[in-house]
């Protein structure tokens, strides 16, 4: 199992920017499809975007398309989701997760590995 670490939410106003960070602790981090999964309060978990282990294809949701980039480092095993132009429906606990394969990528139950989450609040 890989260890992923979520860091940069926090509070922006609506239109503003953030940056996200998930570090994996395993040295197979290049084999890992990595994605990015949000949950707003009473709402169930979303997928948000997914980028393939060496990091050439992605995947994004319609509601970010356009505004979110995910990218990754294999040589540091880290992800990232840069998001601009962030909207108060943005507003989630963002959670990074990896899995072994691209098929199913949408779905939260075919990830084996998930981090802690990090809270973002956009406010209008």
């Amino acid at each position: 199992q890989a260890r992923l670490v979520e860091s940069g939410g926090g509070l922006v106003q609506a239109g503003g920017s953030l940056r996200l960070s998930c570090a994996a602790s395993r040295r197979t981090f290049s084999t890992y499809t990595m994605a990015w999964f949000r949950q707003a309060p009473g709402k169930e978990r979303e997928f948000v975007a997914a980028i393939r282990g060496s990091g050439g294809t992605m995947h994004y949701a319609d509601s970010v398309k356009g505004r979110f980039t995910i990218s990754r480092d294999n040589s540091k095993g880290m992800m990232y989701l840069q998001m601009n132009t962030l909207k108060p429906e943005d507003t989630a606990v963002y959670y990074c997760a990896a899995r072994i394969g691209w098929g199913e990528r949408l779905l939260a139950e075919s990830y084996d590995d998930w981090g802690q989450g990090t809270q973002v609040t956009v406010s209008s």
